[in-house]
């Protein structure tokens, strides 16, 4: 893979995120507890022995440049890094990124340097492990000019992402972005007896989804956005080159969750409490790495805690009942809490009791969760102060899309913003 770099978007404004990304760009929303999305595809590249990674971003960057300049230092014996890539005024133009296709040929000369043969371009909010070796196997064997890496999907999912209709020899040759009638969907099926022929069993899915995960020979990528003014890889530049280049399939069948939405971003969060979750974080053979953090282990005293990840330097107080929820870093909760089905981020520190910024005056709730809360279906952004006996449930709001403030609805999920100061007794107005 030394011939191999890695271009990973994190450019997009993620509006579909909100709240989660008004203060932060969608790379660096935390993931399970004490993770980042950009962890998942940097981990992915260095256990595939790609070494060489630039990340493009632009929006809300701040977080991300701290978290990767505090996270991915390279020693002077591998010649490997993350650099960031941030859109800038340059002698050649001013705009900013205006597609994914656009960001890379604004940063074209970065690919040009000695040595590179393949550029593997990678979205920055995906959960998955992949092995990108065998990618480039399947590339090289196939003699390809692209190479798209795609997941079986039902029928029902496929009307959700961009399909490939491929030969005999895996050769995409057509592509059609979100099929919504049948005739659209039988013109891109797969048959079941090609996909198990690859050894996936296909059990019902016979549509192969682009998972965003693109292989490109240096020298044609280069021509073609010099050459060309597409903005978008997924929507201009890779149709083009279905037409006039070999685009060849790479199969995936392991877990992958393109991680776009509130909603995808909460469920994704509890699946990792299942006793037999999805994905694990601890794969020995292939880890997700994040930024070390020196705090103390998690102190929970008489209180119940059931399917849940609970995560470094928290304080869990008496009589609380924790169930099917992720509980992130530096959290507070205090005594008789009710937390169900919830993705709590925690904090980026530890305020003190006389910080003015987390006093809830007389009451108990000094930061974090304060006593008597009950909280059930919710989405808790970072440093968040939930007064004493304020109430957030999911299933109480006027709405699954409404708006109180600091307190947010969306896709039915009760959304807190960070920073956010929840008074005491809170709770969603009678309907």
């Amino acid at each position: 893979m030394r011939h191999t770099v890695c271009l990973i978007l994190g450019g997009g404004k993620g509006t579909r995120l909100l709240p989660l990304t008004e203060y932060r760009s969608k790379p660096a929303v935390p993931l399970g507890g004490k993770y980042r999305l950009i962890d998942v595809p940097i981990s992915n590249c260095i256990n595939s022995d790609i070494n060489r990674m630039y990340v493009l971003t632009q929006f809300n960057s701040v977080s991300l440049h701290r978290h990767i300049r505090q996270t991915y230092n390279f020693d002077l014996f591998h010649n490997g890094f993350v650099e960031i890539l941030a859109a800038q005024q340059t002698l050649e133009g001013t705009d900013w990124y205006q597609g994914t296709a656009d960001a890379v040929r604004k940063q074209v000369r970065f690919l040009k340097e000695y040595g590179i043969k393949h550029v593997l371009i990678l979205s920055g909010d995906q959960l998955y492990r992949m092995n990108f070796k065998e990618m480039l196997a399947t590339h090289i064997n196939a003699n390809a000019d692209v190479t798209i890496s795609t997941v079986p999907v039902k029928a029902d999912a496929a009307r959700s992402f961009g399909i490939m209709q491929l030969n005999d020899t895996g050769r995409v040759v057509d592509f059609v972005e979100k099929p919504k009638d049948d005739a659209s969907l039988a013109k891109v099926r797969t048959p079941a007896e090609w996909i198990e022929s690859r050894g996936i069993e296909p059990n019902g899915r016979e549509y192969l989804a682009s998972m965003g995960i693109y292989l490109w020979n240096r020298d044609l990528l280069v021509d073609l956005l010099e050459s060309t003014s597409h903005d978008d890889f997924g929507h201009h530049i890779f149709p083009m080159a279905i037409k006039h280049h070999h685009v060849q399939t790479h199969l995936f069948d392991g877990y992958w969750e393109d991680i776009g939405t509130i909603k995808a971003f909460y469920d994704c969060n509890l699946a990792l409490t299942d006793v037999n979750p999805p994905f694990l974080f601890a794969d020995r053979r292939a880890p997700i790495f994040t930024r070390p953090r020196f705090l103390p282990s998690t102190r929970m005293a008489s209180c119940t805690v059931r399917d849940s990840l609970i995560a470094d330097g928290c304080f869990i107080a008496t009589s609380t009942i924790i169930e099917k929820s992720v509980i992130g870093m530096r959290a507070h909760i205090g005594k008789n809490v009710t937390i169900k089905n919830t993705v709590m981020m925690g904090a980026d520190f530890y305020p003190t009791t006389d910080d003015h910024l987390y006093s809830f005056g007389d009451s108990s709730a000094a930061w974090g969760i304060g006593d008597g809360a009950y909280i059930d279906g919710a989405l808790l952004d970072k440093n968040v102060c939930i007064g004493v006996n304020a109430r957030l449930v999911a299933s109480e709001a006027p709405s699954p899309e409404c708006d109180f403030g600091e307190v947010l609805v969306r896709d039915g999920i009760v959304c807190v913003r960070k920073n956010a100061r929840i008074p005491d007794g809170w709770r969603f107005p009678a309907s």
